[in-house]
């Protein structure tokens, strides 16, 4: 079957429309691990605190879980297990104190270990405490700590997995998914030129084929079963391709956020300052050229030195005074994505050892004004207040950033068109 596989895995990775090229290689997917993370850190830090409280709706897990369900297709759902259950009392953290103290523990315990053995040894000591609800949906946290140890899981993945291997993993306890966690690893490691380290191209792939997007080839192959395979999966790729019109509407918001950046980066030279863009975004093309055309090419020393100087260079738009090299503007464009990563960056920047930025913009189209509202209300966000945060619409940036490259002088235009939040 291994030619097979081959085969299918290689055509996965051609297809438009499969998690591969909507998900893996998507950019926000890269921008989220350290905002992850940093939520992750925020839960045990009130678990610990004992200021978590006793409901998810409204915490910081509801904030990270949240972010990771939009993280397209592969992590849609992924907060139903954390969902409260009043029925079953499941999962049994928000009103059991021992078992919530519990789940901090691992949550920390992953945060702060190197090694797959220490995780799994995590795994092992919740494990035995039998905590009803709280099962291996908690390693789509853990993916998001250490992507090259640990693999998401849902009901697709444990499909496709089955599907591929015939195995008969099944769902909602962690000693199967420690199985299949193993199984995932020698797949991966048998494809390792097609796939990656990042455990999250190999579990794409199988969730793809547990939602039925392509059939796995077959476990005893004879050239009739073969034959009929690749029949098989030719007709599959014909029906990708009808996939493209719903794709169309997934570039159109990716060139959407690349023209505002454009707009922002152009706004910013023209008032004199020296500009960053995002440095997994600078490759992206905008009228012809490369959007980090005239930007700088390195962060001023003042902002790579510090701890969060990573996450810094991830920041959509920044505007860098020439003389001084700090940062007094800072926009992250929010076009259709949850907001949690941006505000996470813009934390980073403010709150580092920096003097805080003398403009942060939420830019995002005018229809998400009382969205970013909502969000920011969350007790997650509570440190947001201490900051000047602005929401700047797409349409009052369109309208007046000509006026404001011509006549404006530092931050005031910005400012006028945007609003306080």
């Amino acid at each position: 079957m291994s030619d097979l596989l081959r085969v299918l895995i290689e055509r996965w990775k051609d297809d438009l429309g499969s998690t591969y090229k909507t998900w893996f290689l998507w950019e926000e997917r890269l921008k989220n691990f350290r905002s992850i993370r940093r939520g992750i850190a925020q839960v045990v830090q009130e678990i610990e605190a004992g200021t978590f409280g006793n409901v998810y709706k409204g915490s910081s897990l509801e904030t990270i879980v949240g972010s990771i369900a939009e993280q397209r297709q592969i992590f849609r759902g992924a907060d139903h297990a954390f969902l409260w259950k009043p029925k079953l009392r499941i999962p049994d953290i928000y009103e059991n104190d021992d078992n919530l103290r519990a789940f901090g523990r691992l949550l920390n315990h992953c945060v702060c270990c190197n090694s797959a053995q220490e995780i799994v040894d995590g795994i092992n000591a919740i494990d035995r405490l039998a905590i009803k609800g709280l099962g291996p949906a908690v390693a789509n946290l853990l993916y998001f700590l250490h992507p090259t140890l640990m693999p998401p899981f849902n009901t697709a993945i444990v499909n496709g997995y089955n599907a591929v291997t015939g195995s008969k993993v099944k769902l909602g306890r962690w000693d199967q998914y420690l199985a299949m966690r193993a199984g995932m690893i020698n797949l991966n490691q048998a494809y390792r030129d097609l796939l990656s380290n990042d455990l999250g191209a190999v579990a794409g792939f199988l969730f793809d084929v547990g939602i039925g997007r392509y059939s796995p080839p077959p476990i005893v192959c004879d050239e009739s079963a073969r034959n009929a395979w690749l029949a098989e999966l030719s007709k599959a790729r014909e029906s990708a391709r009808r996939f493209e019109a719903s794709l169309a509407a997934g570039r159109e918001g990716d060139l959407t956020h690349t023209q505002i950046q454009a707009w922002l980066r152009d706004l910013g030279r023209a008032l004199g300052y020296d500009v960053w863009v995002a440095a997994n975004d600078r490759g992206r093309t905008y009228n012809g050229e490369p959007l980090g055309t005239g930007c700088l090419a390195y962060l001023p020393a003042s902002l790579e030195s510090v701890p969060a100087g990573e996450s810094i260079r991830l920041i959509d738009v920044l505007w860098i005074d020439k003389e001084s090299a700090n940062a007094v503007a800072a926009f992250e464009v929010e076009h259709t994505t949850s907001i949690y990563s941006g505000i996470v960056r813009m934390l980073d920047l403010a709150f580092g050892d920096l003097q805080t930025a003398a403009g942060l913009f939420l830019v995002a189209p005018d229809a998400r004004e009382n969205e970013v509202k909502t969000q920011l209300r969350r007790p997650a966000f509570s440190r947001i207040g201490d900051l000047q945060v602005r929401f700047l619409p797409y349409g009052e940036l369109e309208n007046h950033r000509d006026a404001i490259a011509r006549f404006g002088t530092g931050l005031k235009g910005i400012q006028a068109i945007s609003r306080t939040l």
